[in-house]
């Protein structure tokens, strides 16, 4: 682990030279549709290296051409998970007999079962999936997204978990109503919380498309309603106690094969972090993918060391605000994300909610590490070249690892471990859209129905009647989401889900519990405010796929080659496919617009919580200032032992 520690800490240190004066100009990466990239690029000032002169000579081919699971070791596997989380919820539905039940497991899950579900409910298909993919095509800038979930917990530990716990009931409607006019806020935070898991159940669905579709050959479309159903199922019966189960046994599942997979990283490198690094700086085929792909350099710049580059900050987050930006939306976003507060109303104690944020913690950072060298590790092993070919988003650069090293073993292995692993990233992303589906029917049903539409008056078996039927709906909307997102790349998806969250959710809810004269007006204000602007930003952001942007990019390949042609040089076979290609892009998006109509971003960041999360605050506090309410103050007292002793609390059932 020392050393697996010290690897993480070189990768921090190789980074410090970001943001270098700009050399020149490029192109960014927005050829294709799964991952996009800001409008304009600037690589650092060149640096003089014996590995840039690789650059120069076309790379070695990828090793591997594609990903193949062998069914007949796969689809056993995939049975006993499926096999072992139905038990798991035909025993819930006995214990789900109350709303209580449904919605909170009557608070009888354990601090450290608490933990574990947490970092089940948090290890999603956007970590093992779409980050060891953007780190395998983008390098460091993916290490971006592990530090700031990581970092995250440190706030929900310090200002969320135990107010939260004592303050609520069953949902994030519960804490904002409990001074506040309870019917125009609830209605508010419902829609918030729906947009939030919205965005974060897409790319889950994402996930479990293409991993059905590998596990068993079968269309991506078919495979999202299979998964669909199969989710629907677990929460529909089993509610939070299934939900909790299905993830305290597949955070366990997947800690180990991630553990397994990164020890045959670190063999291929003698285990030495520094050899492991430097075997990524000179990949051949590593240079040639940050020069042509993402740089868009047709010739290898002289003296310019592409393989350095490569561990270096700025090839997909190319603006140091957006850095910032990211990291803001990460480190707040988690606090107000609904699944997560939700896991709070399911512990006995306020001592149980902390001790379940710090297990979730020690469980997060070791698989985050992990996640990073799964990352850097596909990039050599695998290449970048061969990851584009099975998935340009690079959802798939895990799985491919896991049957290349295992495949270097024996094939049978190879087979085993890619097996393994896509079962338990099905099983990983079952039990994080289970927690998503939970969340977002309990902000309808618990909120809207029984607290808006009945004003409170509904008993025990219409409250869970009305939970499974929004759980239904919300879990049949997720498969039409999922059809219908099939290019994304998971991550961003998942950071832009954290940056709603953190522009609505959590600068109520923070003032909600701390600030005497917050009332109604600055709940909603800051809610729609937070919610609206977030996702608005984002629709002219260069997360958008501009045409004429891509056709620019095209463009640049023409002249550059075709100037190097009529200097009577000679094209080789690869710069020829690149020529036309490129003429082909220009002539496809010459004339296209965004979904928006746009021709360029009218924001430049891809990242707009340095905006957003800010705002949401100013606009909280100044519709508070503007509407006063005495009773808002006057229950402040209430709220405030409330929320640190936890007085009014249900009692706990054992489960």
């Amino acid at each position: 682990m020392k050393k697996l520690i010290t690897a993480a800490v070189l990768a921090l240190s190789l980074g410090t030279l970001a943001y270098a004066e700009p050399a020149k100009d490029a192109a960014a990466p927005q050829a294709t549709p799964a991952v996009t990239a800001p409008v304009q690029a600037t690589a650092p000032a060149a640096t003089t290296s014996p590995v840039a002169a690789q650059a120069a000579t076309p790379a070695a081919p990828a090793k591997a051409g594609g990903l193949k699971a062998n069914p007949m070791v796969t689809i056993p596997i995939f049975l006993i998970i499926i096999a072992a989380t139905m038990g798991v919820v035909v025993w819930s539905a006995k214990q789900t007999k109350s709303a209580s039940d449904f919605y909170t497991a009557g608070g009888g899950i354990t601090g450290t079962q608490n933990g574990w579900a947490i970092a089940g409910d948090y290890m999603s298909a956007a970590s093992f999936l779409g980050i060891s993919g953007i780190i395998s095509l983008y390098g460091y800038d993916g290490f971006m997204y592990s530090v700031g979930w990581l970092v995250a917990y440190i706030t929900v530990l310090l200002i969320v978990a135990e107010p939260c716990r004592n303050a609520g009931k069953y949902t994030l409607g519960d804490i904002l109503s409990f001074r506040t006019e309870p019917k125009p806020v609830r209605a508010v935070c419902a829609l918030s919380v729906v947009a939030v898991s919205t965005f974060y159940l897409t790319a889950q669905m994402v996930g479990a498309g293409k991993l059905m579709q590998l596990l068993l050959g079968i269309p991506y479309k078919t495979a999202i309603v299979g998964v669909g159903i199969l989710m629907v199922g677990y929460v529909v019966f089993g509610g939070m106690t299934a939900t909790t189960w299905v993830q305290i046994i597949k955070a366990g599942l997947l800690m180990t094969g991630a553990a397994l997979l990164s020890v045959l990283v670190g063999l291929k490198s003698g285990m030495n972090p520094f050899q492991f690094f430097n075997d990524i700086a000179t990949s051949p085929n590593v240079i040639e993918h940050v020069q042509k792909v993402v740089l868009k350099d047709p010739i290898a710049v002289a003296g310019f060391d592409y393989g350095q580059r490569f561990l270096e900050p700025g090839l997909f987050l190319k603006n140091p605000l957006d850095q910032i930006s990211l990291g803001m939306a990460l480190v707040l976003g988690t606090a107000g994300m609904p699944h997560i507060l939700m896991r709070f109303f399911t512990v006995p104690t306020a001592q149980a909610a902390r001790k379940s944020v710090i297990v979730a913690m020690f469980i997060i950072g070791s698989f985050y590490i992990l996640t990073t060298l799964l990352g850097f590790g596909a990039a050599i092993h695998v290449t970048p070249q061969a990851i584009m070919k099975v998935d340009k988003g690079g959802n798939m650069a895990a799985m491919m690892l896991a049957q290349q090293l295992g495949g270097d073993i024996h094939p049978f292995i190879g087979d085993l471990l890619l097996a393994f692993l896509c079962a338990v990233a099905f099983a990983t992303i079952l039990a994080v859209v289970s927690g998503l589906v939970l969340a977002a029917s309990a902000a309808i049903a618990h909120d809207i129905y029984v607290n808006v539409i009945k004003d409170g008056h509904a008993d025990q078996h219409e409250q869970v009647k009305a939970a499974r039927i929004t759980s239904f709906v919300v879990g049949a909307c997720g498969i039409i989401i999922g059809i219908a997102a099939e290019k994304q790349n998971v991550a961003h998806l998942v950071a832009l889900a954290f940056a709603v969250a953190a522009s609505g959710n959590l600068p109520v809810v923070v003032l909600s519990l701390f600030w005497k004269k917050f009332n109604t007006a600055g709940v909603i204000a800051g809610l729609v405010t937070g919610t609206i602007v977030s996702i608005s930003l984002v629709m002219v952001s260069p997360n958008m796929t501009y045409p004429k942007k891509v056709a620019a990019d095209a463009q640049k390949v023409v002249v550059v080659l075709e100037k190097k042609q009529a200097e009577g040089a000679m094209l080789n076979e690869k710069e020829l496919k690149d020529l036309d290609k490129a003429r082909k892009d220009f002539e496809a998006n010459k004339d296209g617009k965004s979904i928006l109509g746009l021709d360029a971003p009218l924001f430049s960041l891809k990242n707009p919580g340095v905006v957003s999360i800010p705002l949401g605050f100013i606009v909280a506090i100044l519709a508070t200032l503007a509407f006063p309410s005495r009773r808002a103050e006057e229950m402040f007292d209430e709220l405030y032992v409330r929320q640190n002793t936890g007085i009014g609390m249900a009692k706990a059932i054992d489960h």
